[in-house]
């Protein structure tokens, strides 16, 4: 910032006024420089103030009238004296301190001398007119700059300000709000469960990720769009009764429309307690709380959305296994009772058991007859009919034997024997027992993923439920008045600022 230089003013006396007048009432053709050059000449020597003021001392000392101090350096130069030579500055201090032992009393005052003279009044008169008409100027330019002031704070913050309270007092329509508030919850994990997974159950972190997703799902397009299509939000917005700047046009497009939205359904979420906050502003108390029924009930289908697919993914995957497990149980079955109906045997170990306790007897009643044959023939003369008989009897024992022994064992070339039948059976048997247990681990696992299904549902709870409001909530007058009288003077404040600045800088 530049400095304006300083310019030096002295108070001419009204006597001394006139030899500088009469000074410079002398003709120009006058040989030798001219007593503004010989002042202007003085003044580029570069005297101290001190001098000045020893010089004017000196010439009022000698009795010269002097207009300025570079008149009276003049006009003792032109007299002979040097005002700055020792000799000079003695003769002013003993002039002042007197004969010594003396009290230096003022001189008396010769009237004759004192009288003003007719030019002298005129010039001090002229000059206190000057005087006069420069103070009164300036007064009326400090008196216009204020009125300037005035009206341009009147104009740029007071008429503005104004208008804002005379809209708000008196033009803007009441608008009610309802509040609420909304957590997200998820189901509790089971007894005894432990593990990171489970570390941050129970608390906001859980379902940070969930409210997130709801909050901006509540602040959507879609969201808008949906309250229009059941509750009228447009045209509830779009009412004549309801003031200019705050109406909705009739032909307003969703893009005018979402804008509003987002002015008066006011979403809020606070990670540390996890609850969502709404504000749902309207025209009506009764419309106020219907959007924000209608907005708890959107975010809860939300939420019940967010893991409606994960859940229907695992229990999906849990049941067709299931089914999958059921439907090769039942055809093993069907294949075991099918080979049942096929050999005619219902149980195959029975089965064997009975025919291998045929046998075992078959072969004791074998032993006993032979044992009688032997006996019959251990006589000088045996009966040949008793032991034919007994004969006949052990062969037909034996041939039952190897024919029951046949059906059990077979052979090679016998597919139809006992034991490939009994095969069949115990590997029908054991492929349905199979079956079983794994119908039972199926179950047993669509079960574990129903319960893990259930810990991934998601419950939205009111904290706050919205009421109807009685009264209106905006505008706040008093407060919004107070906030665009403070917008309008920092405007205002900035702009002088800013136009003081490029004003200075293009000065300098």
């Amino acid at each position: 910032m530049t400095t304006k230089p300083r310019v030096q003013r002295f108070r001419i006396h009204p006597d001394a006024a006139a030899p500088a007048a009469e000074a410079t009432a002398t003709p120009a053709a006058t040989t030798g420089p001219t007593l503004q050059d010989q002042l202007d000449t003085i003044a580029q020597e570069g005297l101290s103030a001190r001098q000045l003021r020893l010089a004017r001392r000196v010439a009022q000392k000698q009795g010269l009238s002097v207009g300025s101090d570079y008149d009276a350096v003049r006009q003792l130069r032109q007299a002979g004296i040097n005002p700055f030579e020792r000799q000079s500055v003695l003769d002013l201090v003993q002039s002042k301190a007197g004969p010594a032992g003396r009290v230096q009393l003022p001189d008396t005052i010769d009237k004759a001398n004192t009288l003003p003279t007719t030019k002298t009044l005129q010039r001090a008169n002229k000059n206190a007119s000057e005087i006069i008409k420069i103070q009164r100027d300036i007064a009326r330019r400090r008196r216009r700059k204020l009125a300037l002031l005035i009206t341009r704070l009147a104009i740029f913050i007071l008429l503005p300000t104004f208008l804002a309270g005379h809209y708000y007092y008196k033009v803007a329509t009441p608008m009610y709000a309802t509040n609420a508030e909304i957590v997200i919850q998820q189901a509790q994990p089971q007894q005894g469960a432990s593990g990171f997974s489970n570390l941050f159950q129970g608390t906001s972190m859980a379902t940070q990720q969930d409210s997130i997703a709801v909050q901006s799902y509540l602040a959507s397009r879609e969201a808008m769009l949906r309250l229009d299509a059941d509750h009228g939000f447009k045209a509830h917005f779009s009412d004549p009764s309801i003031d200019p700047i705050q109406r909705l046009a009739p032909d307003a497009s969703n893009e005018e429309a979402f804008k509003l939205f987002k002015s008066h359904v006011i979403i809020s979420y606070d990670p540390t307690e996890g609850l969502i906050r709404m504000e749902v502003i309207a025209a009506s108390p009764e419309k106020a709380y219907e959007f924000s029924q209608a907005l708890i009930r959107y975010a809860e289908e939300q939420v019940d959305q967010l893991t409606s697919r994960l859940r229907s993914d695992q229990m999906q995957g849990a049941q067709e296994s299931y089914e999958a497990a059921e439907r090769r149980r039942a055809e093993a079955l069907a294949g075991w009772l099918a080979i049942q109906q096929e050999v005619q045997q219902i149980d195959p170990v029975s089965e064997s058991a009975s025919r291998l306790a045929q046998i075992a007897g078959l072969e004791t009643d074998r032993q006993r007859l032979q044992l009688v044959l032997q006996s019959r023939l251990n006589v000088a003369r045996p009966s040949d009919l008793q032991v034919q008989a007994l004969r006949d009897q052990i062969a037909n024992i034996d041939e039952l034997i190897g024919n029951l022994r046949a059906e059990l064992i077979g052979s090679a070339d016998n597919q139809g024997s006992m034991a490939a039948r009994n095969t069949e059976l115990l590997t029908a048997e054991e492929n349905y027992t199979f079956q079983v247990i794994m119908v039972q681990q199926a179950l047993t696992q669509m079960e574990t993923a129903r319960i893990e299904a259930n810990r991934q549902v998601r419950y939205l709870s009111e904290s706050v439920r919205p009421v109807v409001p009685d009264q209106a909530t905006y505008p706040r007058a008093f407060e919004n008045t107070i906030l665009a009288f403070l917008i309008f003077s920092g405007i205002y404040l900035m702009i002088s600022l800013t136009a003081s600045i490029l004003r200075e800088q293009v000065s300098s």
